[in-house]
């Protein structure tokens, strides 16, 4: 039994650890690009001089936001991602080595980094392109910016409703896993207790009879 315990928290660690060394490269890939393309559409962008003041400080500061926040989530995955990386490399020489990586330990910082990327990160890119447009289209179409921002209010919507969807989704398969190991482990439990019930006893010798003269 402590056997098998000992094989579950080892692939339970192991499992971890891939699935943050994962999140870590998902959200710098994620945030490399979306902050690559805020910078250049910031710098190319033609400004026009009837552009309101207040629509240019919302463009500036939109586009800093959009920018501090990816660059923030870029810089935790770049810290913590070389350690793991060190670590599963060379997990297969026992759990002790997988033990000291620090997934673990920062799991608050990685989930804050994949949380930045892809959730936060994405409303403000979604938010940063509406403003984009209007800064663009303003002098010559304002019927055209309304209408990238009409077809940008749905498309906020079903992100945030497949964010939550998805969420529930993952934490629903996470408590269908844990509760299907513990099943697993109780079935072993039984099994290796009904073992132990039905083995051959060991004989008691019996008493050395007293023979007195």
């Amino acid at each position: 039994m402590k056997h098998v315990d000992e094989e579950s928290a080892q692939k339970l660690t192991v499992r971890r650890l891939f699935l943050t060394r994962g999140k870590l490269k998902a959200s710098s890939r994620t945030s490399a690009l979306m902050s690559g393309f805020a910078m250049i559409a910031m710098v190319e962008i033609q400004l026009e001089k009837d552009i309101p003041q207040g629509l240019l400080i919302a463009f500036s500061v939109m586009t800093t936001i959009l920018i501090s926040v990816h660059v923030f989530a870029l810089m935790i995955s770049v810290c913590i991602l070389p350690n793991i990386d060190g670590v599963a490399n060379i997990h297969q020489q026992g759990t002790q080595v997988v033990r000291d990586s620090p997934h673990e330990k920062l799991h608050i910082h990685i989930e804050i980094a994949w949380i930045f990327s892809t959730g936060l990160g994405t409303l403000l890119f979604l938010a940063e392109i509406a403003i984009l447009c209007w800064v663009k289209f303003y002098t010559y179409s304002k019927t055209a910016a309304l209408a990238a921002s009409v077809v940008l209010v749905p498309v906020c919507i079903v992100f945030v409703w497949f964010a939550i969807h998805f969420y529930r989704s993952l934490v629903q398969h996470k408590y269908e896993r844990s509760f299907q190991g513990i099943e697993e482990l109780q079935q072993i439990a039984n099994q290796l207790h009904t073992d132990a019930g039905t083995s051959p006893s060991t004989p008691t010798p019996s008493p050395i009879p007293n023979n007195r003269a």
